[in-house]
């Protein structure tokens, strides 16, 4: 967007929204505008896709969503500058509107809005450790062997890639925390308590314990995810119901320990061993289903995956992988395939770079371009080419599907987890042998190549705007 007037386009989106009195909260993530509106009928969304500037727009449940692309927070900072709004602050919502009525598909939202606003802040500490873990797998004796094992630095950096592994509860009890509304520190307090090497040791010796004398199924929740998330978002419950009964004068040192203490029971005896069962079983969805389907399984996680992040469905997978490296500490079908999905994206970028002619066109897909290999965002490319040009998106999936099929045939997996979706995701393949390193490297290439040549020689029709010379 490079020349474009950020305010004149925070102007016309915040019109077609409904205008600022339409708007309850507005914040941004990487690449979108999620506004909160009184009337979503008031948005026009036809009118918002054609506006320069605009990629795409999502309707997520009770949220709109703009896609901007990388320059989101400049249009953000317009936003708010042309509105008054206070961003991401509370505001005056519509209280006697009518409640959405409970419907399967609500439920199916809102549980994939909470693992989205818990589990992606959550990646930059996966993402950091991870690095660690690679540079082990790669300098230790199972590798380069340039690092003894017994080295100093070898172990240090063996505790610090292990970390956030080990202790995710408490990174989850906190973005779980900020994402229920729960003040994030009980948060923190119950994955410690999920995690207490006292409860730890209960559960390998498989010492009897009860909870206030309720049976407790004692169980190692290290590196688990789902029952921390249970419990805060019931803790967050329990916390607001005390925080309005209690007398201002004590409810600062009474409600944050009555709330741990009414969840001990709930959480140690309920909501953990149900999460803990509810995680062995996707686990073991996906490898059941691995069993079945073999290497054609990754072909169609990585084709489909970019539908996947549209529709939101992908934090499934992303939970579900996480389950999968805490019980055996490899993937090979969902980890492999999201590598070869995030290269496919790669591919359509640079292919549509070099056959766009519109010179303004041809500038953002080279944009599109570096945002994926460097920043690994896709929505760039999936809404500024895919889903405005509609062809590219059989090079999406092409590239995705061959290199995982190629990938399944030669029994790829991930040794690493590298959350990241950018050139550095194939580092996912070290940790392995020589030969599961090579290729996964070359079956990530061959993603790209495969869907930017697709998207070039396929992906455009003649009279498609792309070709228009200026």
């Amino acid at each position: 967007m490079a020349g474009k007037d950020y305010c004149a386009l925070a102007e016309r989106i915040v019109e077609q929204v409904g205008g600022a009195d339409n708007i309850t909260k507005v914040l941004h993530c990487a690449t979108r505008l999620r506004f909160n509106l009184r009337d979503m009928a008031k948005a026009d969304k036809d009118a918002l896709k054609a506006i320069d500037g605009v990629l795409g727009v999502v309707d997520a449940n009770a949220q709109l969503q703009v896609v901007i692309g990388p320059d989101v927070d400049r249009v953000y900072d317009a936003v708010l500058a042309g509105t008054g709004l206070e961003g991401a602050g509370e505001v005056d919502e519509n209280l006697d509107a009518p409640k959405e009525r409970l419907t399967p598909k609500g439920v199916g939202m809102a549980i994939l809005d909470g693992l989205s606003g818990t589990m992606g802040p959550a990646i930059p500490a996966i993402v950091a450790c991870a690095f660690f873990k690679m540079i082990t797998s790669l300098l230790g004796p199972d590798f380069l062997n340039l690092l003894p094992a017994d080295s100093d630095l070898m172990k240090l950096f063996t505790f610090v890639g292990d970390a956030a592994f080990y202790f995710f509860p408490c990174v989850v009890g906190y973005t779980a925390a900020v994402k229920f509304n729960v003040t994030p520190v009980l948060g923190i307090v119950m994955g410690a308590i999920l995690i207490h090497p006292t409860f730890v040791a209960m559960a390998t010796e498989g010492t009897p314990f009860t909870v206030f004398g309720i049976p407790c199924n004692v169980q190692n929740y290290s590196s688990t995810i789902i029952p921390v998330i249970l419990s805060v978002w019931v803790m967050g419950y329990i916390e607001r119901f005390l925080n309005a009964k209690m007398p201002s004068s004590i409810r600062g040192v009474f409600a944050p320990a009555i709330t741990i203490l009414v969840m001990l029971p709930i959480s140690l005896c309920v909501l953990g061993p149900a999460g803990a069962f509810l995680g062995g079983y996707l686990v073991g969805g996906l490898l059941a289903l691995q069993n079945v389907i073999g290497p054609l399984g990754i072909a169609i996680i990585a084709g489909l995956y970019p539908i996947l992040v549209m529709t939101g469905m992908h934090m499934v997978l992303i939970v579900t992988l996480f389950q999968v490296f805490a019980t055996q500490g490899y993937d090979g079908f969902g980890g492999p395939a999201l590598v070869f999905a995030s290269f496919s994206v790669m591919g359509v970028a640079i292919g549509a770079m070099l056959r766009i002619k519109n010179k303004e066109q041809k500038a953002l897909a080279a944009e599109y371009a570096i945002t994926a290999i460097l920043a690994g965002t896709s929505e760039p490319t999936i809404y500024g080419i895919c889903t405005r040009y509609k062809r590219p998106f059989f090079g999406l999936i092409a590239g995705g599907f061959t290199g995982g099929l190629v990938a399944g045939i030669l029994g790829v997996v991930s040794a690493s987890l590298v959350p990241s979706s950018n050139v550095v995701c194939a580092l996912a393949f070290a940790g392995g042998t020589q030969f599961n390193l090579i290729a996964g490297w070359g079956c990530a290439i061959l993603s790209a190549v495969v869907a930017a040549a697709v998207t070039y020689f396929t992906g455009f029709d003649s009279d498609s705007e792309a070709f228009d010379v200026e």
